[in-house]
């Protein structure tokens, strides 16, 4: 077995925490059940560390593990679905109100998407993935990914509108977060 290099996953983990941490919270919707889902992602890209040869894997792999647990998780229904709120948009900007209920109406509207759907739609839309790409993270073919984003706009046209795209791109909440 290969000696896993601590310092160079250590680095990894510092450079790729916070994008990790910001797609697992766009796909569970919960900023503490997020930091659970990369730390568990995290343990098993550690486990596999010797057999990522290319550092480049590693995140892909990461990710790969963040989507399959969500989805895993959302399958078993392993946490109520209450999920307490901690930001608080601020206020005193020209436009803000506005800004402020489009996000929070984009997120309501992405969180009630099917968690594969939204995976999906996060992958592509906010994480700039190619459809392999999200194939990969998915575990599933990129035929699968066409049929799951394509389901999931389509849900969000009809409560959206027609140009969902931009809306997903431009209003996808960050609360913040890195």
């Amino acid at each position: 077995m290969a000696r896993r290099d601590t310092t160079e996953f250590a680095e990894f983990v510092a450079a790729r925490s916070p994008a990790l941490h910001r797609a697992a919270y766009l796909i569970v919707g919960d900023p503490q059940l997020a930091q659970d889902l990369v730390q568990e992602a995290l343990t098993k890209t550690y486990v596999a560390w010797p057999r990522l040869r290319d550092p480049g894997a590693a995140e892909a792999y990461t990710r790969k593990a963040i989507t399959t647990t969500a989805i895993g998780w959302f399958r078993r229904r392993a946490w109520s679905s209450e999920r307490p709120r901690d930001d608080v948009p601020e206020t005193g900007q020209p436009g803000h109100a506005e800004g402020v209920v489009t996000r929070d109406w984009v997120w309501r509207e992405l969180q009630a998407l099917p968690v594969r759907q939204r995976a999906a739609i996060v992958l592509r839309f906010y994480e700039d993935l190619t459809e392999a790409q999200t194939a990969e993270a998915m575990g599933c073919a990129v035929g699968t990914v066409k049929s799951q984003v394509s389901a999931g706009l389509a849900k969000l046209r009809d409560r959206l509108g027609a140009d969902v795209e931009p809306v997903l791109i431009h209003h996808t909440p960050h609360h913040g977060r890195a």
